[in-house]
């Protein structure tokens, strides 16, 4: 049974360019279902997580890693009596705005875009469903609706100044709220991101042979996790010890999730979705004792993953990379493929122009953004690590 608090289809606030709605599905599923069927959602294969594309085939990306927080995100929408498909959109969506190379490419390019307002892959997620879409007759973007773009553009929280330069170009022309809470829903897209890169990424650091079993078993959460497998299945092989402790942590942040949020919403006393955007403080939530817990977890994963020596040196070359490129194209915009001619000839300030740039770099894959470094720079920059 759907609660009071949730977001209700019927009850959107619509979409900028009014549709015709649709005989058998809402309006926030034909949202998830458009988010599925974009460009960028697909690229998301060969955008990298932690490792760079071409590292491995088991490693997570882009896009695996979206459908897990969209999968976690259900189960927790549905357990607290939430809408699941606006929640779905959400989760679906939070990364589309990401760089090739992850982070690391943000960082290039959010240095490189300093004096044209900065480069923000939230607000480019925005810019994405908004504009950059371009696929229907009616409309730049996706036309999703106020309750999915307010979700994406929030789901971490109220924004705060100074307002990224993507987000505050398209909250001009409709106001997204941007100084309240997010509904219930996208706040638990938000938590199930965080739930999936915290297990995932002890999965793939695992397998990149950049920590082992015993030092995670020192983990709070993990530790026990492991204790249980052991009790329960003492003769297992260590491919399926690996998966039950590591399926246990799941299992442990979405409990706790779960658990905590319900006591929240019924201590808030939230009775519409409004409510839980004005209450002033988020209404789904980790508790204090696991936040702290996954601290050290997250902490462990800084020093040894996110920080290990051959994922520096990897993030060193693949800076380079986002470096390069971009004073190429700002160059000469005519290097861009045709469609995107007819805006590189308008671009007659700098700012417009580099905002035009970071557009495509931001969408490059890996893969892509490697080849196209090498054609213009004759580098094959992993390999001869120049």
């Amino acid at each position: 049974m759907r609660a009071g608090f949730a977001c209700d289809p019927a009850q959107s606030r619509g979409r900028l360019v009014a549709e015709e709605e649709s005989a058998f599905r809402s309006c926030f599923q034909r949202d998830r279902d458009r988010i599925i069927h974009a460009s960028s959602f697909r690229r998301l294969k060969h955008k990298t997580q932690v490792f760079v594309e071409h590292e491995g085939d088991f490693f997570r990306t882009r896009l695996t890693h979206s459908i897990e927080v969209a999968q976690v995100a259900r189960t927790i929408a549905n357990a607290l009596g939430l809408n699941t498909d606006l929640t779905e959109a959400v989760a679906l969506a939070h990364d589309l705005g990401h760089t090739p190379f992850g982070h690391t490419g943000e960082d290039a390019l959010h240095a490189l875009m300093a004096p044209y307002g900065g480069f923000d892959h939230n607000a480019q997620t925005l810019r994405i469903v908004t504009k950059l879409e371009c696929h229907y007759a009616e409309f730049d973007g996706l036309n999703l609706t106020w309750d999915t773009l307010e979700g994406i553009a929030k789901h971490n929280g109220p924004v705060k100044e100074p307002i990224p330069y993507a987000l505050a170009e398209y909250n001009a022309l409709h106001d997204l709220e941007l100084h309240t809470h997010a509904s219930a829903e996208a706040q638990v897209a938000a938590l199930s991101d965080d739930v999936a890169y915290n297990n995932h990424d002890l999965h793939d650091g695992l397998r990149a042979g950049l920590f082992t079993e015993e030092e995670i078993c020192a983990l709070p959460i993990v530790g026990p996790a492991y204790a249980e497998v052991d009790r329960l299945y003492p003769d297992t092989d260590a491919y399926r010890r690996r998966h039950e402790g590591l399926r246990r942590v799941f299992g442990a942040m979405v409990a706790d999730v779960i658990d905590t949020s319900q006591a929240r919403l019924v201590d808030a006393g939230c009775t519409s979705a409004q409510d839980i955007r004005e209450f002033g403080r988020p209404v789904i939530a980790f508790s204090d004792g696991l936040w702290a817990e996954l601290k050290q977890i997250r902490d462990f994963l800084f020093k040894n993953m996110y920080r290990a020596p051959s994922v520096m040196r990897q993030r060193a070359l693949v800076t380079k990379v986002v470096e390069e490129l971009f004073p190429i194209y700002m160059a000469d915009l005519s290097l861009l493929p045709g469609r995107w001619h007819p805006e590189a000839q308008a671009a007659t300030d700098d700012t417009t122009r580099a905002r035009l740039v970071a557009d495509y770099i931001a969408g490059m894959t890996d893969r892509y953004a490697l080849q196209q470094h090498a054609q213009f720079t004759g580098t094959d920059i992993l390999h001869d690590g120049s």
